[in-house]
């Protein structure tokens, strides 16, 4: 991992495992304390770290096991990250107005064996509530189903 410094690289690397361990689990409850709960939402709140910045060594390894094989099914779909009741800057609604909350939709690798080789694209954005016309503004959604990158 190269997120342009060590200490940002190890600290990655920590939480990953810390969400791999308890993958259920929110981001206090993965965590062994208060002090690495702390610097976990540090490391999170960076402006100058997206998210894709800490896919991206993940995306790079999916193609290279990609590379090993002679044919490889890119399978995508949309899920709802649903944070109803959460007071977070940036979401959207859902299936539902009253719900809140972002969409992710991954592009994700496998075998035709089923071997899992991993996520080589996501996107993950949140709906602009519709306008008093019953429109939703910004791009239309069906986008992103030909636009994943395998």
């Amino acid at each position: 991992m190269d997120l342009g410094d060590a200490r940002r690289d190890r600290r990655a690397v920590q939480l990953v495992e810390r969400l791999a361990e308890r993958p259920t689990a929110s981001l206090p409850g993965a965590c062994t304390g208060w002090a690495e709960t702390q610097a976990a939402y540090r490391f999170l709140s960076q402006e100058t770290l997206d998210w894709m910045d800490i896919l991206e060594p993940h995306r790079q390894c999916t193609r290279e096991r990609m590379a090993t094989q002679p044919v490889v099914l890119c399978l995508q779909d949309t899920t709802e990250l649903n944070f109803n009741g959460q007071a977070i800057d940036g979401l959207g609604p859902l299936s539902f107005e009253a719900q809140r909350g972002m969409y992710l939709h991954p592009t994700y690798a496998i075998t035709p064996e089923r071997e899992p080789l991993g996520v080589v694209d996501a996107w993950m954005w949140a709906r602009e509530p519709k306008d008093p016309d019953g429109t939703r503004p910004g791009i239309k959604e069906s986008v992103r189903w030909g636009e994943g990158d395998a």
